[in-house]
């Protein structure tokens, strides 16, 4: 499954829960990744401490600077 992030971004505009949408989007992509059902599961247990570090871990595994990237995400939804 694709997600449009401008998709996303309309939706929210429109009075969509966010927080809602991306666990929806999560739980669904959890079905075939282990990784992404363990992010849904933290985001639904309210964890985001451990969330936070898991997207810390993966950004790492990638070579990108997690606070880099984290930056340009919340750039780009203004």
């Amino acid at each position: 499954m694709n997600v449009n992030p401008l998709l996303l971004i309309q939706m929210i505009k429109n009075g969509y829960n966010p927080q809602q949408l991306v666990l929806n989007i999560l739980q669904q992509q959890g079905q075939q990744n282990p990784i992404i059902n363990n992010a849904a599961n933290l985001a639904e247990n309210g964890n985001a401490a451990a969330l936070e570090q898991l997207a810390r871990n993966l950004a790492k595994e990638k070579g990108l600077d997690f606070d880099q990237e984290f930056a340009k995400f919340r750039q780009s939804l203004l």
